[in-house]
């Protein structure tokens, strides 16, 4: 056991895509749940969240509540599950189908290396520990989470003083935080969630992601691929065709 957990949020009306099923759609042949689910496939426990079709074996559902209130609430849905003993938790859209194990191992190593001064780092398990410049492992060919930049460096930062981060996300180029391609420290992201519903009469339904982040100190991490970034996500067809091109 390694007290790290995955939330997958699989909910949203997917206004853009004329209100399908957005990540059972199929990228490189499979759904983009299901690629997301590989990429967390090390996890202790995998939850998601908002999802009504077939999963593997051991994901647990949950619903957020009310249904359709958005990734804040469905977050919340999703860390009521989580078991006791879990220190660390991704937080990741559905529909992230490029995001791969190398992906999440950096953002676990960066969360990792600004552990408080007065408690342990959160356990890693191989694929997290690795040093930053060992090689990622091979994989096969075929295999649905293999596509991505899984070699590339990533340069951390931390903001807010100084302070221990209570999660950590990729930004991209623009300096734009990828709030949904994320690891929280668990008692961090239960203090977040708290105070944000303090702030909203206590309801979380509607609350926008960035709001969790208000006064939490955050490791960003930039991905310097030349290869498509492990968060892109799919809002429209054009960019599942765009995910699509990139898987081939």
């Amino acid at each position: 056991m390694t007290g790290y957990a995955a939330i997958l949020l699989a909910g949203g009306a997917a206004r853009r895509m004329g209100g399908v099923d957005k990540p059972a759609r199929a990228v490189g042949g499979r759904p983009m749940l299901h690629r997301v689910l590989d990429a967390v496939a090390d996890a202790d426990q995998r939850i998601v969240v908002g999802s009504s079709g077939p999963l593997p074996r051991g994901v647990r559902t949950a619903r957020e509540e009310p249904p359709g209130g958005g990734p804040v609430a469905a977050t919340a849905a999703g860390l009521a599950l989580l078991e006791p003993g879990t220190t660390t938790v991704a937080v990741l859209a559905a529909d992230l189908p490029l995001l791969t194990t190398a992906a999440v191992a950096e953002l676990r190593r960066a969360l990792a290396a600004c552990h408080p001064r007065d408690d342990p780092p959160p356990a890693l398990d191989a694929a997290a520990s690795e040093p930053e410049d060992a090689p990622a492992a091979a994989e096969p060919e075929d295999a649905p989470a293999a596509a991505g930049p899984e070699d590339a460096p990533a340069v951390w930062r931390e903001t807010l003083d100084g302070r221990s981060a209570g999660l950590a996300c990729y930004v991209d180029r623009d300096g734009r935080r990828q709030h949904l391609c994320a690891i929280w420290r668990v008692p961090a992201l239960r203090s977040a969630l708290d105070r944000l519903a303090v702030t909203r009469g206590g309801s979380l339904d509607g609350a926008p992601v960035r709001g969790l982040l208000a006064d939490v100190a955050v490791r960003e991490v930039s991905w310097s691929g030349s290869g498509p970034p492990p968060w892109f996500d799919c809002d429209t067809d054009e960019d599942v065709r765009r995910a699509e091109e990139w898987t081939r």
